[in-house]
Parts: C-alpha cells; structure tokens; sequence
C-alpha cells in the first residue's frame, strides 16, 4: 500500500508520515495493524466531534438513504443545506443570516473575496503578514509568507499586506480597500491571538473608508475556542465570516456568511456571480447540520475552557516555552525546531498524534477533538512530557 501511495497519490511534501489507517473511532485512529493512536490533532481541527461520531455517522446514513447530488448548487430546495443555513443564523449576529456553502474553506475565502469586490466596486484586498487563507490562487495570493507563492506568480493584483495586531498599519486601509481579510486567531503563523481591541480597531477603520471586514474562522470557529465563533470573544462583527473544516464533522465543506443584502448581490448582476456544482451537497450539509447541533445543543463549548485549563495544567515543561491560542486551538512553542521535529515523530511511535503548523517551525499542533476526555489529555499530555524529559540538549 505504502509503494502505491507514493507512486500513485500526488504527495504535498517529499516526507509524508504515511500512516496506513485501517479505521477511527471517538479520540483514536487505528493503522493497519490495529495500532492505537490518541488524537490530538483531530484531522487538523476538522473533526469536531471526533471520529465517527454516532449521531454524525447517523446523520449520514439516512441521507444517503433519500438522495445524493441531485442538481447545481442553489437551484433546487433540499432541506439538509436550508437547515444548515438557518441554523447558522440562529446562532450568528443578525447581520450575519445568509450563507453560501461550497466545498472547501479555501473555495469560501474566494467566494468572500469576489463578494468584497462586488459590493464595494473596488479592487484592493489588504491582508496580514503570516496570514494563512488555502492554497487556491485567490487565498494565496493573501497569504503571507512570500517563499510559499512565489513559484506561482502572477497571483491575483492589488493586494497589500499589514501586520498582525499593529494598530499603526492600519491607515494603509482607505477608500480603495474593498476588504481586509484577516485571521480571527491567526492559525499557521502560531496561533496568534489579537491584542488590545485589535479586530474592533479594524473594523472601525473599514466602517470609516466603506470597506468589507472579512474574518477567517477556518480554524477557531465551530466550538473550538469555547464560543461557536472566535470572533465571539473579541466584540467584533464582521461584514464576511468564512468556516470550514469543522463544520463538516469530518466532511468536506466551507461556508461564508454574510447579510441578505450583501449575498444577494451574487445572484444578480451579473448572475451566477459565484457557482459550484457540489456545494451544499446533501450528505455533507447532513453532516454539518448534525455536527452544528450537537456543539450548541450539548455543553461541548463551555467544556472546551476547562480542557484549555488542563492542558495549560499539565504541560509544564523547561522545553516548551509557551502554550498559545484558546480553547482546544492550541500550540506548544517549544525550545527549538529540532525539538518540535522530536515530539512529532516520537509521539507518532508512541501512540499520540501531534502535529506540525504552517509556518512557525518551533510550534506544535494541539487540536484534539472538542469531545476528548479528561483522562485522555492526561494521558497524552504524559507521553509528551515523557518524550520531552529524554531529549538530551
């Protein structure tokens, strides 16, 4: 299997841990030979509720029992996605009740994106340094590290970047900016939170010039950080949400949402203004409406604080410098990139799951699934410490 992998299955790096899996279950992945692994990382925050999940697989079942694809994205009324979409609603500020569902977050950002532009009349997008968005020519061109695209220019013109949380930077934003497009807790760059009122002063000066704010909650969104939205947290309501990854409970799917007066002008001069053939797929859209009730309708998010709280208790170490993020979005900030390289590769041997981020090599990825047990983060929590109190410096 492993041969017909690296021959056959394009690869994302020339390294690929090349676990064969055999099958997952609640807070662990089982590889081919029936080998356990407690996971921390939860399909890089995309399995909220763990592996299979009961009522998710459920969920699933049923709907395939009814249909599959029947027709384009928005023209025919199939209730999983309406469900899906009102829900959304029920939960998000009022300025926030139309959503747009498509396949993937990367295809979510264009979306927001090309919506931004629509509704302004303008041609600038501002980003932020170390910003992480996908990897389609869009999203990457409001990416922000420089070495990641510059094998693919010319990416798409008119795009400026500022830096994360400098409120100085912010008078690069006037009346030709469309919108600015910023992580709510930036993701690959660490997990950096905003400071000081950060996302209020941005919104502020995007009120002021006439553009769009556009949060990515890819990432912090769908219960992670302890609210069903990160932005939650920082009294700050965007113009543009985009989700993904979590949302789907392990299927693929991104969504961006914004109010009824804004979404609407994709539908209308010119028409079709953003279309897709999968988006709002039934089984998928399924999977979210089941994986969307279950976190709000269940104590999962105010669970997720007291998780943080354990973690932050029990992975005390010389060799990790810093425990960033909120909720279960969390990342060690460990003494040095070898060390980070270390953890990674020796919990794998010893039956954790942990993870790398984008592009802070000293960091590594906590984000288990919002249902792990109290006794699960001990235990793994120990094999790290374990794995850290036998490196030698």
């Amino acid at each position: 299997m492993k041969s017909d992998f690296l021959k056959y299955q394009a690869q994302t790096t020339t390294h690929p841990l090349a676990m064969e899996i055999s099958h997952a279950e609640g807070s662990y992945i089982f590889d081919s030979e029936q080998k356990a692994y407690l996971d921390f990382v939860a399909g890089v925050s995309a399995c909220p509720l763990g592996h299979r999940h009961p009522k998710v697989v459920q969920a699933i079942k049923d709907q395939l029992d009814r249909y599959l694809h029947v027709m384009v994205y928005g023209e025919y009324i199939q209730e999983p996605a309406v469900a899906l979409t009102k829900l959304l609603a029920d939960y998000l500020p009022k300025t926030l009740s139309k959503t747009y569902l498509t396949n993937s977050g990367t295809e979510a950002i264009e979306g927001a994106l090309k919506l931004a532009k629509r509704a302004t009349g303008r041609g600038e997008i501002i980003a932020a340094h170390h910003a992480y968005h996908g990897n389609t020519m869009g999203a990457m061109s409001v990416m922000g590290y420089e070495e990641r695209k510059r094998a693919y220019r010319p990416l798409i013109p008119d795009v400026k970047f500022i830096s994360f949380n400098d409120e100085h930077e912010l008078s690069e934003i006037t009346e030709k900016t469309a919108g600015v497009i910023l992580e709510t807790i930036q993701g690959g760059a660490g997990f950096i939170m905003p400071e000081n009122d950060y996302l209020k002063k941005v919104k502020a000066r995007c009120e002021a010039v006439g553009a769009l704010l556009i949060l990515d909650e890819i990432q912090p969104g769908i219960g992670r950080t302890g609210k069903l939205f990160g932005f939650e947290h920082f009294d700050c309501i965007p113009d543009i949400v985009v989700s993904g990854k979590g949302l789907g409970g392990g299927m693929p799917i991104g969504a961006f949402t914004a109010s009824e007066e804004l979404m609407d002008l994709l539908s209308d001069n010119p028409k079709l203004g953003h279309i897709t053939t999968f988006g709002g797929h039934p089984v998928i859209a399924a999977s979210a409406l089941a994986t969307l009730k279950e976190i709000t309708e269940s104590n999962l998010m105010s669970e997720t604080l007291v998780k943080e709280k354990l973690f932050r208790k029990y992975l005390v170490h010389p060799l990790i410098k810093e425990v960033r993020g909120k909720g279960l979005m969390l990342a060690l900030i460990m003494e040095s990139e070898a060390i980070t390289n270390k953890l990674v590769m020796e919990a794998q041997n010893r039956g954790l799951i942990l993870f790398w981020l984008l592009f802070e090599p000293k960091a590594v990825r906590i984000t288990p699934p919002l249902t792990i047990s109290e006794a699960e983060i001990i235990q793994g929590s120990e094999i790290i410490l374990e794995i850290l109190n036998g490196i030698n410096l």
